[in-house]
């Protein structure tokens, strides 16, 4: 950049040779910079290592001075800034590489938990599974051989025939048992109670060998194993706010290892539990660990990963290490034979995930968020070494300096919360038909995934199974359609399709189309819900996504406590049930027409962005046909997809697009001078605090 030769009388001593030090050390970095490495620099110019802030909060911004390079300098009143001094965090990956041999090996990592994640999820399902076939359990009929006669004698016919599950015979068994011609006994006008000494469960239909079954958790006492998965995500809601604070005091490694120790410790004590009350506090505990133990590592990967890598990872991952071990949960059940040895022995992997304590490298995202900024460039040095890629110190020097100048600024001017969102109309609605749209579809997806546990209660491994099967083409769905459809349409289409499936499926008498139907609604269910929180973190504005996308993750959590009691109406009726889904589908898929598109459009920075973003557009409004499918002309800019230099929050790891517009201080009113003085004299990136209306 070509130097202004107005120069500006110092004040005092101290203020010029600060601005010598200031220009020497931006010169000595931009000399390097210009060097030729062997290695990966070469060819980069200064150019391509700058991050472009664009300042787009003051409408009076004049064009740059005659001497000035455009785009390099922008004029605030009269002083004329240099917004090119910042490297972005994004900036360095390329440097460092973007998916080399040390990304590789974090996404190996994310195998064993994605067991612990889908062990943590599916493990109750098949803990409480509730067999069809049962009935009452008489002691002193025991030796009789021949199973029929003992449930003619004992067992009262229903009006359509078959034989009571919670009914017996009020009868003296004693003589029953003693007498010579046990023929004499069978009367059918015998009074009739319930069931004294517990269960006989049919161990062809059921071979392993649940809570439900060893409890007696089934007639009067069914409704005890719904209420457990309810408060099982409790303890996700209480989990997922504790968590979450923890991650950002204490570091996304800390958070993981304390969630997978606490999902081992619940699962230890849940194979003792001896009572509902001891079962249903156990499981509260594990709820508690669910999400946090995958959620974290999954973020860990992706700030490591480049922006062009972020799609395939966020959604690969999921498809290839985590539905495969959904599938495979049932069969591990199975072969256990027993509810305890299977939640003894799924804890095995869990005690293994404590040693990613001393295995992986922390954020450096949020290693700088915290100050540790010196730690962190020795962490991305290391991430160079292992992926053979040579990177000038200087580079590093100039990061470790956007770090300090940028963040600390960045995160003193932050004072906004959940409520600076329903602040504006336009913000607030946007808020709570995502709300809405969201706890919807988390219903609908954790209702589909419980109803395979009860819609094929005579192949219930296999179907559990098959639809588990439906999670990898639906990533891929995902990835093919996301980016040329749009979040809109995508999200309507997918979750009404849910729904209309999901209604044909309850209005189907034939069994077999009735789970065709119910398969193909859960697939739909599996690509809306990885559509909508990725499109909730677009919509939000940026100084308010980590909180709004949280507080919309925990209502999901909420509405996921309702879909236990949803899956228990098919002791009712299994088309009630699905009606039940449908509808919720179909709701959740024409809200989603309320909310605006994001893609092809700049995403909302602060909250009077969040005020105007989508006013422009219509309820027709369509990305790839139609209004709006061509892309407004923009001035150019460079974008970095990610949160940059901003830490990712635990909720912000879908989002493929976003963009932060720094805000510049500017000195008082002084002389001309130019864009490398003011950088060297200020050196200094704010954050606008909206809520006090002033800079």
């Amino acid at each position: 950049m070509e130097n202004n030769n107005n120069k500006q009388p110092n004040k005092n001593k101290d203020d010029n040779d600060g601005s010598k030090r200031g220009r020497s050390e931006l010169a000595n970095n931009r000399k390097s910079l210009r060097t030729r490495d062997t290695g990966q620099l070469a060819g980069r110019s200064l150019e391509e290592l700058r991050v472009k802030y664009n300042d787009k909060i003051d409408s009076n911004i004049n064009s740059p001075s005659p001497g000035s390079r455009s785009g390099n300098v922008s004029r605030q009143g009269s002083v004329f800034v240099d917004l090119g001094q910042f490297l972005d965090f994004d900036d360095l990956l390329p440097l460092i590489g973007e998916f080399g041999w040390f990304q590789k090996l974090l996404f190996l990592f994310m195998i064993p938990f994605s067991f612990i994640a889908a062990f943590v999820y599916l493990g109750q399902i098949f803990m409480t599974l509730a067999p069809h076939n049962y009935y009452c359990f008489v002691p002193e009929l025991a030796l009789i051989d021949n199973e029929t006669e003992r449930m003619e004698l004992s067992i009262p016919r229903e009006k359509d025939g078959s034989y009571s599950h919670c009914s017996m015979y009020d009868a003296n068994y004693t003589a029953i048992h003693f007498a010579l011609n046990r023929s004499i006994y069978l009367n059918m006008s015998w009074p009739t109670i319930r069931c004294q000494n517990g269960y006989v469960f049919d161990p062809v239909e059921m071979p392993f060998r649940t809570a439900t079954m060893e409890f007696g958790w089934v007639c009067d006492r069914d409704y005890f194993a719904t209420l457990a998965q309810m408060l099982f995500f409790l303890g996700s809601i209480l989990g997922g706010l504790g968590y979450g604070r923890l991650a950002d005091l204490c570091g996304r490694i800390t958070a993981l290892v304390s969630s997978c120790f606490l999902a081992l410790v619940g699962s230890l004590f849940t194979s003792l539990a001896s009572n509902f009350v001891a079962f249903a506090a156990t499981r509260l505990l594990v709820g508690a660990s669910y999400d946090t133990c995958f959620t974290m590592i999954y973020i860990l990967v992706l700030e490591y990963v480049g922006p062009k890598y972020r799609t395939f990872v966020a959604n690969m991952s999921l498809a290839i290490f985590y539905a495969p071990f959904t599938m495979l949960m049932p069969w591990l059940a199975l072969s256990t034979y027993n509810w305890r040895t299977f939640s003894a022995l799924c804890s095995i992997p869990i005690s293994l995930s404590l040693l990613s304590f001393w295995l992986l490298p922390e954020s450096a995202r949020w290693l700088v968020s915290v100050g540790q900024i010196d730690n962190a460039v020795d962490l991305l040095k290391r991430v160079a070494r292992r992926n053979n890629k040579t990177v000038a110190p200087s580079v590093f020097d100039h990061f470790r300096f956007s770090c300090q100048q940028f963040y600390k600024e960045e995160l003193q001017g932050r004072h906004f919360g959940i409520c600076s969102i329903f602040k504006k109309p336009r913000m607030a609605r946007y808020m709570v038909l995502m709300i809405l749209i969201w706890m919807a579809i988390s219903l609908v997806y954790d209702g589909h995934v419980r109803a395979a546990s009860v819609l094929d209660m005579h192949n219930v491994f296999v179907f559990f199974s098959i639809a588990c099967a439906t999670e990898l083409p639906g990533n891929i769905l995902v990835i093919l359609t996301l980016d040329r459809f749009g979040r809109r349409w995508c999200a309507f289409v997918f979750t009404c399709l849910s729904g209309i499936f999901s209604l044909v499926a309850a209005g189907t008498k034939s069994s077999k189309h009735m789970l065709g139907a119910a398969l193909a609604g859960r697939f739909f269910a599996n690509i809306c819900y990885n559509i909508v929180l990725q499109w909730a973190a677009e919509v939000l504005p940026t100084v308010v996504r980590a909180q709004g996308v949280s507080f919309i993750h925990t209502m999901g959590y909420v509405a996921m406590m309702m879909s236990p009691p949803v899956v228990y109406l098919s002791s009712v009726s299994t088309s009630l049930m699905l009606l039940t889904l449908g509808i919720l589908g179909l709701l959740g898929g024409i809200l989603a027409l309320f909310l605006p598109e994001t893609l092809f459009h700049d995403l909302p920075q602060t909250l009077s962005d969040g005020a105007d973003f989508g006013r422009e557009q219509r309820i027709w409004h369509g990305p790839c046909c139609g209004p709006g499918s061509k892309r407004v002309k923009r001035p150019q800019r460079l974008w970095h997809q990610g949160s940059s230099l901003r830490t990712i929050s635990r909720d912000e790891f879908r989002s493929t697009k976003m963009h932060r517009v720094a805000r510049t201080r500017v000195a008082p009113r002084k002389t001309q001078i130019s864009s490398q003085d003011t950088v060297a004299a200020e050196k200094m990136i704010q954050t606008y605090t909206f809520e006090h209306g002033k800079k």
